[in-house]
């Protein structure tokens, strides 16, 4: 049986997944006094938490069901090249998820997503304060990031979300720049570049680094992690949940946390969870750069994210609409490095290193799924898209307590995975 607490609460809790979420989770776990265990079928950091751009950019932190995006998705199909990729299958689920998603791009639907998540925009840097507070080292930098425009013309498309976000209740702090402007505050805008917007108030990480941290201070306090344990089943009875391997090994605890990313797919139909979560994956690479990069940049006409990575600029793009284990398309490199190189000037493109390919879990709505399911003592933390990183450690606070407590937090209502 279980060790549960005299008031009734998990003591003992299992995480599946060692990325940025279930290890937040179960950081904030221990700061309630709780022992965990974090399972994943690779390793720390193994999914789509290491090679991201490392943004921690609540202004940038948009769902992807904006309107615009169903027509830009729709030209795509017929360019092998574009940032978005589908690929030509007689996959139903596939198609399934497509249409829903294109149900909710609409400005009405974009709107409900924008407020699903302002709680975690809001308070997602506090949540790494509190996690550099308790010794994680989270390698956080200021910065604006400044995204980049062949006119001004083209700029007026952010500034417009921007304004949105704000009425939403998120205050951007924001600024329009002229090509001249832009160049003057970052070395590598090429000659190209007609206009800017700069976000102030954002910040960056080695996300690679920090999740490497954030394990390392897990262990510290008392956790386990292991690698190689890939949960295919979750059942509960008697009072305890048992997780059960690819080799039929059980695993029992008070509770489990369910935050494998891409992969939860194929245990959300036994957990009650009716949404679907598709892997949008991501590939990026490392380029050297003549002069130092001083902040993020945004490519928002070629889909493209840059950022400062150990001495060099990490360019990370495309959202690949394929199974999260199927191998690496070199092409999709190529074709975000083409995308980029007008906008950037001094990056040495044919230097390329650490290519890499990351499955982000992506919900038909733009919203995540954080909270219980219907199987008592089980929950699940995921369908971040691309905001996991930045959305990361404050899902795992309001889990955690949550799950300690027992009582949901008011900012994950809207988050119910049962919706």
């Amino acid at each position: 049986m279980a060790d549960m607490g005299l008031d009734g609460h998990a003591r003992r809790v299992l995480v599946v997944g060692a990325g940025i979420v279930g290890l937040s989770t179960a950081w904030f776990l221990q700061e309630h006094d709780v022992h965990v265990t974090v399972v994943d079928r690779d390793g720390v950091g193994s999914g789509s938490s290491w090679g991201n751009a490392g943004w921690l950019s609540p202004g940038l932190a948009l769902p992807l069901n904006e309107p615009g995006v169903l027509r830009y998705g729709i030209r795509s199909l017929l360019d092998p090249a574009a940032p978005l990729s589908v690929p030509a299958t007689l996959d139903p689920e596939l198609w399934l998820f497509l249409a829903r998603f294109a149900a909710h791009c609409r400005w009405g639907a974009w709107n409900r997503a924008v407020h699903a998540n302002l709680p975690l925009n809001t308070a997602c840097l506090d949540a790494f304060g509190l996690l550099a507070k308790g010794g994680v080292e989270t390698t956080m930098v200021d910065a604006p990031v400044t995204a980049l425009f062949r006119s001004p013309g083209a700029a007026t498309g952010l500034v417009r979300e921007l304004r949105r976000v704000t009425r939403s209740g998120l205050h951007v702090d924001h600024s329009a720049l002229t090509g001249d402007q832009a160049r003057e505050a970052l070395p590598q805008a090429s000659e190209h570049i007609g206009a800017a917007v700069r976000l102030d108030g954002q910040r960056y990480v080695d996300p690679g680094t920090l999740v490497r941290n954030l394990a390392r201070s897990v262990l510290e306090r008392g956790g386990e992690i292991r690698g190689g344990f890939e949960a295919v089943d979750v059942r509960a009875g008697g009072g305890t949940v048992v997780t059960t391997s690819a080799e039929n090994e059980p695993l029992p605890a008070d509770a489990v946390v369910v935050a494998n990313g891409a992969w939860f797919g194929r245990l959300a139909r036994a957990l009650g969870v009716r949404t679907q979560v598709r892997a949008g994956r991501g590939y990026s690479f490392t380029v050297p750069t003549r002069e130092p990069v001083p902040g993020p940049v945004y490519l928002p006409e070629a889909r493209v994210a840059c950022t400062p990575y150990q001495g060099a600029l990490r360019v990370a793009g495309t959202m690949e609409f394929r199974p999260p284990d199927t191998a690496p398309d070199h092409r999709r490199v190529e074709a975000v490095a083409t995308s980029a190189r007008s906008y950037l000037s001094g990056v040495e493109w044919d230097g390329r290193t650490d290519e890499w390919v990351g499955p982000r879990p992506v919900t038909p709505d733009g919203v995540p799924l954080v909270g219980a399911t219907r199987v008592p003592g089980v929950y699940v933390a995921g369908g971040h898209g691309m905001w996991g990183l930045t959305h990361g450690p404050v899902t795992g606070r309001l889990l955690a307590e949550q799950i300690a407590t027992g009582e949901r937090p008011e900012e994950l209502r809207a988050l119910d995975p049962l919706r």
